[in-house]
């Protein structure tokens, strides 16, 4: 288990709808879009947004590729239905193979890799981009803080938005907002099947959060001491986790300082926050 220090839930869920709510409002907009994935985020940040500006105000936007599994669909389309609010499919494959088509001159004789992994990521950017002009919806941007803090997303990709409502809550913390949620609704808002699932971007095959991280407890442990205890890093020390471990995390944290100068505003709910604050 994480070693991070719980929440008051209910005073950090009451600071994202107001901050959220407000954000939303003094920039002129009334509705907001997001992408679903299937997965935890994107699964908070379309509660809170139900919760901050209505049902009717929030629209998802589901866009399976061919690596999504059955479950990132049936997953979105049971959260959607459990808090009321409106989605649209947008099935990316046909983007993707274009791109590849496009690039295939380009790109003979090189392996596939972590570019053709963040063409679908942009793409979806694009769509959801294309929802916000459209219709005058603010787009919602569902990276959590470890995600940030390590690099682990993808710039004009999964990182578009104009407010980053849980990029101040570690991954962990945000399992923990969604479990008091579902909670203080008295059911499965967030269906069970989103909490057992391994974290994954469906990018590839198979692929999970944790073949390019470690796992999220140990992740947000050392995060959590480098970032909220504000320790040098030599002098960080963490019971069962090896000291490599610890310098492959503070590698990636100082790799992916410049992904961070452009995120996407964030909601403060704790004492060191990466990226732009939105005052509240």
């Amino acid at each position: 288990m994480s070693s991070i220090p719980a929440k008051d839930w209910k005073t950090v869920w009451g600071l994202l709808t107001s901050g959220m709510y407000e954000h939303v409002r003094k920039n002129g907009f009334t509705d907001v879009v997001l992408g679903l994935s299937g997965g935890m985020d994107s699964a908070l940040v379309a509660a809170l947004a139900v919760d901050a500006l209505g049902k009717e105000h929030v629209h998802g936007v589901m866009m399976p590729s061919p690596w999504s599994s059955e479950g990132s669909i049936t997953d979105s389309e049971l959260l959607a239905a459990n808090l009321g609010m409106e989605t649209f499919t947008v099935p990316i494959a046909p983007m993707l193979d274009a791109f590849e088509k496009a690039l295939a001159p380009a790109f003979a004789g090189k392996e596939r890799d972590v570019t053709e992994e963040n063409i679908q990521a942009r793409i979806r950017g694009v769509i959801l981009m294309s929802f916000s002009n459209k219709f005058r919806w603010m787009l919602m941007a569902t990276g959590n803080k470890s995600e940030l803090a390590a690099g682990y997303c993808t710039m004009y990709g999964d990182m578009c938005g104009s407010l980053a409502p849980i990029a101040d809550l570690y991954k962990t913390e945000v399992y923990q907002l969604a479990r008091w949620f579902n909670e203080r609704e008295g059911r499965l808002s967030i269906p069970q099947n989103i909490f057992d699932k391994a974290p994954s971007a469906e990018l590839r095959p198979g692929q999970t959060d944790q073949d390019s991280l470690p796992a999220y407890d140990v992740l947000d442990s050392i995060l959590h001491a480098l970032i909220e205890e504000s320790k040098p890093a030599v002098d960080i020390e963490l019971p069962g986790i090896p000291r490599e471990q610890i310098e492959r995390v503070l590698e990636l944290v100082r790799r992916s300082a410049f992904k961070r100068l452009q995120a996407a505003p964030l909601l403060p709910v704790g004492k060191h926050a990466f990226g732009i604050h939105v005052h509240m």
